[in-house]
C-alpha cells in the first residue's frame, strides 16, 4: 500500500471540489511511467499538469495510472504538480488486480501467464491502476479495500466461469476501495472503481456480464447485503464505469440502475464543447470521452450520496479552439469530470 501524509491542510469545509480522471498513465512496461516522470520531457504528462491545475480540484481520483509497490511514479507526479502550483499532500494507492495472474488459462489460448488471464487484463501487474491525490488527510488505516470479493460471490452474478476459475476471479477489474477523506464536517468516503470495458471478447460476453456486475456491486454495497458494511456518512461514488447508460456496447441495465440508486444522486455533468452526435441517444454534453469510431460516451462518473448538496458539476471539455483544448486532447481520451458540493 501506498499512503503519503503530512500535517493536516483542511480545504474550505464549506465548498469541495470532487473529480475523477482517467488520465491515460499506462505504459506498455513496468517501470516506465517512472522513467516518463523522471526525465521530465514527456509531452503527454506536461499536459495532464496544465490540465490538473486548471481543474484545481480538492481531491482527485486518477484512474488509469500505473502502480509500483514503493510509489515512485505517484511520488514524482505530486512533485511535479506541486511545482505546478497544485500541491497534493496526501495520497493513495494500493496494488490493482490488473496483471496479478491468476495462474490459470482464462482466455482458453493453451498458455498461462498472457495479459487477459490476470484477475484484470494487464501486460504486468500494476498496470493500469488508480490512485487518489488530496489537499485533505486521507484516514488510510481506516481504508477498505474489497478488490479480492468473488465475482461468484455477487448476489444474481452473471459470471459462467467454471471450476476452478471461479474459486478465485475476483469480480474488481481494477479495485473497489472505500477511503475516508478527513473534512471539517467528518470523514467522507471515497467509493472509487474502474471497470472493465464491455468489449473486446466473444460471443460469451464476459467482459460484457462483467462490466454490468461491477456496477452491481456498488449497488448491493449501498444496500448493505455484501459481507461488508456500507459506508457511514457522507461518500462520493466516483471512477471510470466504462459503459454509457444510452450509447455504446454493454449490458446498460447495471450503471442505469447504479445512476437510479436511492442512496445516490446524478448531478449529470455537462461540458462546454457544443457537440451534436444525431447517432446517439444519450445527450452528447453528459459525454466524458471520445473515439475515433464511435464518437462520445458518458463513461466516467462522479456520484454524491444523497445527502451531500452539489453546488456546481461540469465536464472539463472546452470547446474546440480554447487554450486548454489541445492540453486536454494531448493528455488522454477521457475528460475529466468534477463537482463541487457543499457538506453537511
Amino acid at each position: 500500500m501506498i499512503c503519503v501524509a503530512s500535517l493536516p491542510t483542511f480545504a474550505q469545509a464549506e465548498n469541495l471540489r470532487i473529480a475523477t480522471w482517467n488520465v491515460g498513465l499506462d505504459r506498455t512496461g513496468p517501470g516506465l511511467l517512472v522513467d516518463d516522470l523522471a526525465k521530465g520531457d514527456d509531452p503527454q504528462i506536461a499536459a495532464i499538469l496544465q490540465v490538473l491545475h486548471a481543474l484545481d480540484a480538492d481531491v482527485l481520483l486518477l484512474t488509469a495510472v500505473d502502480y509500483d509497490r514503493s510509489g515512485v511514479a505517484l511520488s514524482l507526479l505530486a512533485d511535479q504538480l506541486a511545482a505546478a502550483g497544485v500541491p497534493y499532500p496526501h495520497r493513495f494507492a494500493i496494488r490493482p488486480n490488473t496483471g496479478m495472474q491468476t495462474g490459470l488459462d482464462v482466455d482458453g489460448n493453451g498458455r498461462i501467464g498472457d495479459p487477459r488471464d490476470a484477475q484484470g487484463f494487464g501486460l504486468f501487474s500494476g498496470q493500469g491502476g488508480m490512485a487518489i491525490l488530496s489537499r485533505l488527510p486521507i484516514d488510510a488505516p481506516a481504508a477498505q479495500d474489497h478488490s479480492g470479493f468473488l465475482w461468484r460471490d455477487l448476489p444474481d452474478s452473471l459470471t459462467t466461469d467454471p471450476p476452478p476459475l471461479d474459486e478465485i476471479q475476483r469480480l474488481a477489474t481494477t479495485g473497489f476501495w472505500d477511503v475516508p477523506v478527513l473534512t471539517e464536517a467528518g470523514p467522507m468516503h471515497l467509493l472509487v472503481w474502474h471497470a472493465t470495458p464491455p468489449v473486446f471478447d466473444g460471443p460469451e460476453d464476459r467482459n460484457g456480464r462483467r462490466n454490468h456486475d461491477e456496477a452491481a456491486f456498488w449497488r448491493h454495497y449501498l444496500d448493505g447485503v455484501l459481507p461488508m458494511s456500507p459506508p457511514e456518512g457522507p461518500f462520493v461514488l466516483m471512477g471510470d464505469g466504462n459503459l454509457d447508460p444510452a450509447d455504446g456496447d454493454g449490458l446498460r441495465d447495471g450503471i442505469a440502475a447504479l445512476l437510479s440508486h436511492p442512496a445516490l444522486q446524478d448531478p449529470a455533468p455537462r461540458g462546454g464543447h457544443g457537440r451534436v452526435e444525431p447517432a446517439h441517444q444519450g445527450d452528447p454534453a453528459l459525454d466524458t470521452v471520445l473515439y475515433d469510431d464511435l464518437g462520445g460516451l458518458r463513461l466516467d462518473y462522479v456520484l454524491p450520496s444523497s445527502d451531500l448538496t452539489v453546488t456546481a458539476a461540469g465536464v472539463l471539455w472546452p470547446k474546440e479552439g480554447d487554450p486548454l483544448w489541445s492540453d486536454l486532447v494531448a493528455a488522454s481520451r477521457h475528460f475529466p469530470v468534477w463537482i463541487d458540493i457543499s457538506l453537511p
